[in-house]
Order: C-alpha cells, then structure tokens, then sequence
C-alpha cells in the first residue's frame, strides 16, 4: 500500500481492510440505490482512499459489484435463516415443517420490500451463485436457494410432500415468491396499497402451501 493510496501516512490501512471497506461502501451504495450505484469512484470516495487504489483490489467495476452482489445475497440469507430460527417445533413434524416453508417466504417478501437496492442488487450477477447444483459437502448450504431445498426436505420427511414430487420443486416455488416480490417491489402491484400488498404476499404464500400439501 502506497502513501498516495491514504492520507494520512500515519492512518494507513491493512491491505484487507480496505477491500473490505470498499465491498462495504459498495452494499451501503447498493442499498440506497441498487447495482447501478455500485461504481467504483464512489466506493473509493467513501472508504477514503483514491480511486486508483480500488485496482489493487478489483480489477473493475464488476469485480466488484460481483462481490457486493455476494453480500447482498448473504443478507436475504441472514435473514432467512432467522425467521426459520423463530418457528419451534422439532424437525420432521409436519406443521413446524410448514410453518418454516412460510417463514422462508415471508422473509425473503419482507427482504424485498424492506431493502429493494440490496435485493435487485442480489440478483445482478447470477453466475455468482450456483442455482442449480446441491451442496455435496458436509457444510450445509447456506444460501436461500439451500434454506429452501432444505425445508422442502423436511417437508418431505414429515411425510407432508410427496417424494415424487420432491425434485426441483424449488423452482416453481422460488419463481413465485420471487415474482411475488418484483411485480409489488418495481412492477404493476407497486402502488398497491399496504393493506393489499400483505394480502398478495399471504395469498402466494397460502397457494404455495396448499399445492404440496
């Protein structure tokens, strides 16, 4: 790191901190404005550090945004997980099974009309998430897409999914939620009132449980 990349030479930073910093600045860009906000001189501007300093971290704008759109995506999962955390009830019993199925829904709606800069921006770059593949490791997989392979699995277990029905199913069901979230965040249901909006969300919701049920 260079003196010209921090002022003052004394306040420099590690290396890692401000590409931390500028992945940072890039979610809080992200947020206010969505993935056509992420632009690198901004990022810089409000890390501190000159705009040529980014390049030592990224070799361009979409390097970047590619990794806010990663933190991004960690949030709605952050927040996922926490609503399924909320749901008690042991694991294969079939009404805390579909109590969680909603909870995941309801989350990733809420993400949606809570934070729609992060949201459209965790979507920006799909290659950055592999959609359609499971996670063969030990580690459970931690993104929505996981958090909702899982509970279907669960579903199945408490005996209220059919297994036949089990595979890919989490297509259909995530294209509904997800469209659910896009037609009442940026298209023709977005000047729908509160009110209304709450009854879509609940009806998509109460579609979805009653078609694997």
């Amino acid at each position: 790191m260079t003196a010209a990349e921090e002022a003052p030479r004394s306040r420099r930073r590690p290396r890692g901190d401000v590409r931390a910093g500028l992945v940072a600045a890039g979610v809080e860009l992200a947020r206010s404005g969505g993935p056509d906000a992420v632009v690198l001189r901004e990022a810089t501007r409000a890390v501190g550090v000159v705009p040529n300093a980014a390049y030592r971290h990224f070799a361009d704008r979409d390097e970047l945004l590619a990794e806010v759109c990663s933190a991004a995506m960690n949030e709605l999962a952050e927040r996922m997980a926490a609503e399924i955390g909320r749901v008690r009830g042991k694991r294969g019993n079939p009404s805390a099974a579909q109590r969680r199925l909603g909870a995941i829904g309801a989350a990733y709606l809420e993400f949606a009309r809570d934070e729609p800069g992060l949201f459209a921006t965790a979507f920006a770059v799909p290659q950055q998430h592999a959609y359609a593949g499971r996670d063969t490791g030990d580690a459970p997989d931690r993104t929505p897409l996981g958090l909702l392979r899982a509970a279907l699995d669960e579903l199945v277990e408490a005996g209220v999914l059919d297994p036949q029905r089990r595979d890919g199913i989490e297509y259909p069901i995530w294209s509904l939620v997800h469209g659910t979230a896009v037609l009442t965040g940026q298209g023709p249901l977005r000047d729908a009132s509160g009110v209304e909006l709450r009854q879509i969300e609940a009806r998509t919701l109460a579609f979805i449980g009653n078609s694997l049920a």
